[in-house]
């Protein structure tokens, strides 16, 4: 079954025999599945990056995004290590997560383990214009809380 109403179709490539191809878990999951290549022991003294063995060919105008799995979380107190990974769409090598743990947690990822979650999302390309004056809002400069009322 094909997952979600958009469907775009993105050329991707094993780097090796045993990657295992992205994935959705379920029809109404938000980002697909990343697989680990290979196994490895993550914990506070031990980030590891951990190889997915595909490599993707993103269309032109977009990016993929590579966020933690909320399992890995909420569960472990493991994540990405760098928070939010950006693919580009010019980066036809193998996408690696690096995972980090908290103090006094971990995880042992297996060969074939769900590592990760991604999107492919489109990005506009920004021209910037620069200006004497931007618009105002009710907010104007005010920032860090001035939101929450108090």
């Amino acid at each position: 079954m094909l997952h979600g109403s958009l469907i775009m179709n993105v050329r991707i490539k094993k780097l090796d025999v045993d990657a295992k191809t992205p994935t959705y878990a379920s029809d109404g999951a938000g980002c697909f599945d990343l697989y680990a290549l290979h196994r490895a022991g993550v914990n506070e003294f031990r980030p590891q990056i951990i190889d997915t063995g595909i490599a993707f060919e993103i269309p032109p105008g977009y990016a993929m995004f590579v966020f933690s799995r909320s399992g890995h979380g909420f569960n472990h107190d493991v994540r990405l290590a760098n928070c939010v990974g950006v693919i580009d769409s010019d980066y036809r090598g193998s996408v690696k997560v690096k995972l980090t743990a908290d103090p006094g947690s971990g995880l042992f990822v297996e060969s074939g383990d769900r590592i990760a979650q991604a999107a492919i999302l489109p990005l506009p390309s920004i021209r910037f214009e620069e200006v004497e004056a931007l618009s105002e809002t009710a907010r104007g400069a005010n920032g860090f809380g001035s939101t929450s009322g108090g």
